[in-house]
């Protein structure tokens, strides 16, 4: 019965907000974030070393400890899911697609949706602080610690560090403002302030579907919820 109603919730709006977490990206292959294993067993450990503070205090250490936390995804072995795939498809049927991701891999633009805001920034490139250079992923790749072409700074990534600024949150707000519908696919809605965007959706009173494996602490907010495997209920909405 959710599904049926989840269903025709989307196939009645011409505009939806999707905010998409680490369940989308599984799909594909790749971890959650905090399910990395080995040295990165404690969240304390990876919240200190991929810090803004660590990246100042010790950029060099920095870089290694950056890539072998997020090394799955920097090998990009991987494509997007049928889950992307859905949401670009919901896009070439006409319908306004925004996609609000907790996701810094990526997948989402390549494959192929047009409005994407990536609220914690993206692995796929990299800044220089001194001088404002962009730098792509292969560059970044080439050494271990990566160094600005133009000025001799190490650069500094792209993806929002511990005790960086979120600056994609008012363009997520003013999304879910234009939006008749808010889906939000495989995130637990534990991380701030990504998770205030529900509630400020439920605020505005926007229709709001709700599609993951585990309860959130959230479930009481949405008009729809759904707790079931993303990809399956994906397959399903499509059929």
């Amino acid at each position: 019965m959710q599904l049926k109603t989840a269903a025709k919730m989307i196939a009645d709006v011409s505009s939806v907000a999707v905010l998409t977490g680490a369940g989308v990206s599984t799909a594909s292959g790749i971890p959650d974030f905090r399910s990395t294993t080995g040295l990165w067993t404690a969240d304390e450990a990876r919240e200190y070393y991929i810090s803004n503070y660590y990246f100042h205090k010790d950029p060099v250490d920095f870089w290694g400890k950056y890539k072998d936390i997020f090394r799955v995804k920097l090998l990009k072995d991987y494509g997007p899911n049928h889950v992307h795939r859905y949401l670009k498809d919901l896009e070439m049927h006409g319908k306004q697609i925004t996609v609000i991701t907790q996701n810094v891999d990526g997948l989402h633009t390549l494959a192929g949706s047009e409005h994407v805001i990536e609220y914690h920034g993206t692995l796929n490139s990299a800044t220089c602080p001194n001088c404002g250079r962009s730098f792509d992923l292969p560059y970044l790749l080439e050494t271990e610690t990566p160094i600005c072409e133009k000025c001799g700074h190490v650069l500094k990534p792209d993806v929002v560090l511990f005790g960086d600024p979120i600056t994609e949150h008012d363009s997520a707000e003013k999304a879910i403002q234009q939006s008749e519908l808010v889906l939000v696919l495989g995130t637990s809605l534990l991380v701030s302030p990504f998770n205030i965007l529900p509630e400020y959706a439920n605020s505005l009173g926007k229709p709001s579907i709700l599609i993951n494996r585990e309860p959130t602490v959230m479930d009481e907010l949405f008009d729809v919820v759904i707790h079931d495997d993303l990809s399956k209920v994906v397959q399903q909405l499509q059929k």
